[in-house]
């Protein structure tokens, strides 16, 4: 039994403070194969994983990110947002695509994004899963950005998962509900 991967799986976290120091790209290099691993429906590999450390369209991004984010909490009627970087400071954003053609292109893209943060977690960097992709890329602004990049096909947007190095100390994790797993046998 491989003891390490369950522990590395148990002991990941969720960062939300960055600092600023970027992260090789051959660490960034080495947590986009792992996402390339992650099960796909039929091996069909439907995701496609964008790695943005250009400070330019990260902030563009993030600016996307949060726009969205302000126009579904007022749908939802919780109120605007004070501005702030959704990416949290981090400075390299993984963003998943996924080809909507592909019957289980929405899982295949999750599973990427599960293997990327575990990856992550292994390599020495922190992360966290951003949602709203979905928001960003099917907006005109967003299928622009991947006309510019030379993506082609019907993509959505799955997530992002956000990568660097933690600013401060993460909190220690929540007891798992007692519910969690119930057996049947």
């Amino acid at each position: 039994m491989n003891t390490a991967a369950l522990e590395n799986m148990k002991t990941r976290r969720s960062c939300r403070v960055f600092s600023s120091e970027m992260p090789s790209r051959e660490l960034v290099a080495l947590v986009c194969e792992a996402g390339t691993y992650a099960p796909t429906g039929h091996g069909k590999q439907s995701p496609r994983i964008l790695a943005v450390s250009d400070r330019a369209l990260r902030d563009r991004l993030s600016d996307m990110n949060f726009r969205a984010w302000n126009r579904l909490s007022i749908e939802r009627g919780t109120g605007p947002k004070a501005p702030m970087d959704p990416f949290y400071g981090a400075p390299v954003v993984l963003v998943v695509l996924a080809d909507r053609t592909s019957p289980t292109y929405l899982y295949d893209g999750c599973a990427v994004l599960a293997n990327l943060a575990n990856a992550a977690h292994a390599a020495g960097l922190d992360s966290c899963w951003i949602h709203r992709a979905k928001e960003e890329f099917d907006s005109p602004e967003g299928k622009a950005i991947l006309a510019d990049l030379g993506i082609e096909g019907d993509y959505e947007g799955i997530g992002h998962l956000v990568l660097g190095y933690r600013a401060k100390e993460l909190p220690p994790p929540l007891p798992r509900k007692a519910d969690y797993v119930r057996w049947v046998e």
